[in-house]
């Protein structure tokens, strides 16, 4: 049965009823948009929350990204530092080699392969196995001998059974001494003449020789020895202060300077003659470094024939407006390829007038980095300079981003092992017949590096990542990489030129900074000397010496004075070992890779 509800009969009751069953409604409706409110409340602190969680998720995201990009900067700085520098690429080297044991069979066998798959590798030749040689410890001949006989002890001059003994020879012992560096003062007599029947002709006096400095007090040898301690061997002149003060003459700082200047100034034309012969072409290679250079006190002035005076004036004059105590100043270098000269450049920036103003006039190949500046001058070189990229340095990037990416990776130093392979045949070939080769080989694993790179396989790659930076680098410089496809004195990277910072590296390490702009120049042209005298395998102090003395005595042949020219002229100046040390790595070299080459077959 269901309950019937009573309801009151007259109207008074009816209306107090309603109004309590309205009142008990807006309670409901009350309680209801409390409920709502807090319910709202709720999900705005939920919505607070999860804004909250995201955040700090994509906070941690980021940290745990910047944690291992410092952990790779971290990993690389201590490669720097510690560990051998070097890129040698194997995907898996346990895949090369299967073990048979180490029984006699196993080895003969084992040689006998390596002969026939050497024999079948197109571009080496197994030089025949050549007998040990005994090291020879005998010091050089040519080197002067100094006699000393030690005299008998007194209880050997006699015997004891039958008296005074005779001394018969000697058993001759050789030991190498070192004698310090010998200053000597050379005087000239400069003959003075007179005409004894008639003495109101007075004195006639013979030309005086020319020097460095004035009154000739400093020969060219000092200088050279100058010259080659500061930028050969990165000695500071304080240093060098001391070493001439070991051997009985102890010259002021001052001094030393001064004789280096008045050295720049003589050798400035012969320095001027090897840029037109590396600008010449037909390819050159460049790069350059920061030298710290103290900011002048003074303004230099505007000189009309110094293209470089108003940039120097203009970087020094925002300097002074910063209150900047020193400027990172620039120095380049360009290594001819087809000559063996290497010229230095000094700028007070890395602005674009540096290798604009240098490469004036220049056509031909121009192998560089990234810097945008070199883009700047092909552009308004309309067409005469063709600029091309540095391998070494894609493949440097994709190396360094292995980790990031270890698969993708294999793939493109895989590519880039072939490539190098193919430079690594065709190194003594002539010209042409390594431009065929390029391009018949090397051209066809571009082209597959383009469709990897452009291709679906790679697409899970972001742009941020240190692999898809590698990428990035690679995708923008793709048409500069493949120029010295189509020329074959081009080389297929720039390691050689870049080798040359080193001297300059090394030498700030030494020096520190420099001084003044014009103390840059001339660093510049010293380096210049130098550094394509070390190229040409020369004794560096005779060759400069001798520069030196034809210079002063007016000699204007400078196509004679340049370095290879001039060890035609000497071959007693030639550091052969250097030669053989050269020759020796290279075939080693050649050895691994040839090795590896068959190891794939």
């Amino acid at each position: 049965m269901h309950e019937t509800t009573a309801f009151p009969s007259d109207i008074e009751a009816c209306h107090r009823l309603l109004r309590e069953q309205r009142g008990v409604i807006a309670e409901c409706h009350t309680a209801i948009a409390e409920r709502d409110v807090r319910i709202a409340e709720r999900d705005t602190a939920l919505a607070a929350k999860d804004a909250l969680v995201a955040q700090q998720n994509q906070q941690l995201a980021e940290q745990k990204d910047k944690l291992a990009e410092y952990q790779l900067r971290l990993a690389a700085a201590l490669q720097a530092a510690f560990k051998k520098r070097i890129e040698r690429y194997l995907a898996d080297p346990s895949q090369l080699k299967i073990d048979f044991g180490d029984s006699p069979d196993v080895a003969d066998a084992a040689e006998g392969i390596a002969d026939a798959a050497y024999e079948n590798i197109e571009g080496y030749k197994r030089r025949p196995q050549q007998p040990q040689k005994t090291r020879c410890e005998q010091l050089p001949a040519h080197l002067p001998r100094i006699e000393v006989k030690l005299p008998v002890p007194e209880g050997q001059k006699t015997c004891p059974e039958h008296g005074e003994r005779e001394v018969i020879g000697y058993d001759w012992q050789e030991t190498l001494h070192v004698v310090p560096p010998k200053l000597v003062v050379r005087r000239t007599g400069i003959p003075k003449l007179a005409c004894r029947k008639h003495e109101e002709c007075g004195v006639t006096e013979a030309p005086r020789p020319v020097g460095l400095v004035e009154g000739n007090r400093y020969g060219t040898s000092v200088a050279a020895q100058i010259v080659v301690h500061k930028y050969g061997f990165h000695l500071p002149v304080y240093r060098q202060q001391d070493l001439f003060a070991s051997c009985g003459w102890t010259p002021a700082r001052s001094t030393l300077q001064n004789i280096l200047r008045s050295t720049a100034e003589c050798l400035r034309p012969l320095v001027t003659h090897l840029r037109e012969v590396v600008r010449a072409g037909p390819v050159i290679g460049t790069d350059d470094t920061t030298l710290t250079l103290v900011t002048p006190k003074d303004l230099p002035p505007t000189d009309p024939s110094d293209p470089k005076s108003a940039r120097v004036r203009e970087v020094i004059a925002a300097a002074h407006a910063e209150g900047k105590k020193s400027i990172t100043a620039r120095m380049w270098a360009y290594r001819s390829i087809t000559a063996p000269i290497d010229v230095f450049d000094f700028t007070v920036s890395r602005h674009r007038d540096g290798p604009e103003l240098f490469l004036d006039g220049f056509t031909g190949t121009l192998m560089a980095d990234c810097y945008s500046g070199y883009d700047a001058v092909q552009t308004k070189s309309d067409g005469r300079i063709v600029r091309g990229a540095c391998v070494a340095h894609a493949r440097r990037k994709v190396f360094n981003a292995r980790d990031n990416h270890p698969r993708h990776a294999a793939v493109l130093l895989s590519m880039f092992q072939q490539l190098y392979d193919i430079e690594d045949r065709a190194k003594d070939s002539s010209a042409d017949d390594r431009k065929a080769l390029r391009q018949a080989e090397a051209k066809p694993i571009w082209e597959r590096m383009r469709e990897y790179i452009a291709g679906e396989a790679i697409a899970d790659v972001l742009p941020k990542e240190t692999f898809g930076q590698a990428l990035t680098y690679i995708r923008n410089q793709f048409d500069h990489l493949l120029v010295y496809l189509d020329d074959g004195r081009v080389p297929i990277d720039n390691n050689l030129t870049e080798q040359l910072m080193k001297k300059v590296a090394i030498g700030r390490k030494n020096w520190l900074f420099v001084g003044e702009v014009e103390p840059g120049y001339r660093a510049a042209d010293l380096f210049t000397i130098l550094s394509s005298a070390v190229r040409n395998d020369l004794d560096v102090f005779a060759y400069v010496t001798d520069v030196l003395d034809r210079l002063l005595a007016g000699d204007t042949d400078y196509e004679s004075l340049r370095p290879d020219a001039w060890r035609a002229e000497h071959p007693e100046a030639i550091r052969t070992y250097r030669e053989e040390e050269r020759a020796a790595r290279a075939d080693v070299k050649k050895a691994h890779r040839a090795r590896r080459r068959a190891a794939r077959k």
